[in-house]
């Protein structure tokens, strides 16, 4: 049995200058209370890793406009032109990757692997830097892993032990990214009794997620 911690609570468990990979897609299957909580208690110098940084006002972006966050690595920042600006400005380092090989990558530290070839980016600027590899012929970029302190899960269910059930766009990053951090946090919208989850629509089991959040009031 997992205790359901406060979202207060969570976000004082976090430090200041934390590596966050925080799930969803715009805004969308997002650990909104995490992220409520972050900013009140004015988390600092946090680099998150996401899709996007959503909108002002929505998401990831309330962290962007709370200035708590240094560095970004994302696959796009086009619809949050606070993002924008503070990378023009220099308050924020944003690091774009192709957005298949940013879910690799954070796929990757969670299995273990020492990164994954990928020919995405060869012959662009994201080549620079890289190692390139050639296999049978053909060649490829050494791309590394993305893992994190702490992951920010948003979930449909939870059960008492943890086991993570999703909904719709949530799939997207938040199972994945349960993987990758070295501390898993699990916003669920409800908690229910072990066994009402199916076993075959779990999709993170609880032995990785550390803290589970109180359900929504």
């Amino acid at each position: 049995m997992k205790h359901a911690v406060k979202a207060a609570e969570a976000a004082e468990m976090i430090p200041d200058g934390s590596t966050l990979l925080i799930g969803g897609f715009m805004a969308v299957g997002s650990p909104h209370r995490l992220i409520d909580a972050l900013v009140a208690r004015g988390a600092k110098n946090m680099t998150v890793i996401a899709n996007d940084t959503a909108m002002p006002g929505k998401g990831i972006g309330k962290l962007i406009s709370a200035g708590s966050v240094t560095k970004v690595i994302a696959s796009h920042i086009g619809l949050n032109p606070e993002t924008q600006q503070k990378m023009i400005s220099g308050e924020i380092d944003v690091d774009l990757v192709p957005q298949g090989t940013l879910v690799e990558r954070i796929r990757a530290a969670g299995v273990g692997l020492g990164g994954i070839l990928t020919p995405t980016g060869l012959g662009t600027l994201v080549e620079e830097g890289k190692q390139r590899i050639e296999v049978d012929g053909k060649a490829y970029l050494l791309e590394t892993p993305l893992g994190g302190d702490f992951a920010l899960i948003a979930a449909h269910q939870a059960d008492y032990v943890g086991n993570l059930e999703y909904s719709l766009t949530a799939h997207n990053f938040n199972p994945i990214m349960a993987m990758a951090g070295s501390t898993v946090i699990a916003e669920p919208q409800t908690i229910v009794p072990v066994g009402v989850i199916s076993p075959d629509a779990v999709k993170t089991p609880g032995i990785l997620v550390d803290h589970l959040l109180e359900r929504a009031h």
